[in-house]
């Protein structure tokens, strides 16, 4: 297991118990953000942190990693399973996602989500 798979398990790890410090610490301060729920992206610690604070006030979501690989240019390709329920337990959303992170100084820096084929 890389450095990389196991700081982005901690994310995830950390994403799904709601721990939104422990998961910004594993991002750079200026990280690139995809805003999933809303279109667009965010920058940096505290507009990640209020975007999930939005999410998780309407939304709960889960993602679990199932593979990691490494493509050409180094980025680390996870595929994850997402599952996301409305507050009331309905689920809105079922499938598998492809997030892409790039890293610099052992910290994620950018974050994007592209469908899974």
């Amino acid at each position: 297991m890389t450095e990389e798979e196991r700081l982005l398990r901690r994310a995830y790890e950390a994403f799904n118990g709601r721990d939104i410090d422990g998961a910004l610490a594993l991002m750079h301060p200026d990280v690139d953000w995809p805003n999933g729920m809303e279109g667009g992206r965010e920058r940096g610690h505290d507009a990640v942190r209020a975007y999930w604070q939005r999410q998780f006030e309407l939304i709960d979501s889960r993602v679990e990693p199932l593979r990691f690989e490494v493509d050409a240019e180094g980025r680390v390709l996870v595929e994850v399973h997402q599952v996301v329920r409305d507050l009331a337990g309905e689920l809105v959303s079922d499938g598998v996602v492809r997030h892409v992170y790039t890293f610099r100084g052992g910290l994620v820096t950018h974050m994007a989500i592209r469908e899974h084929k």
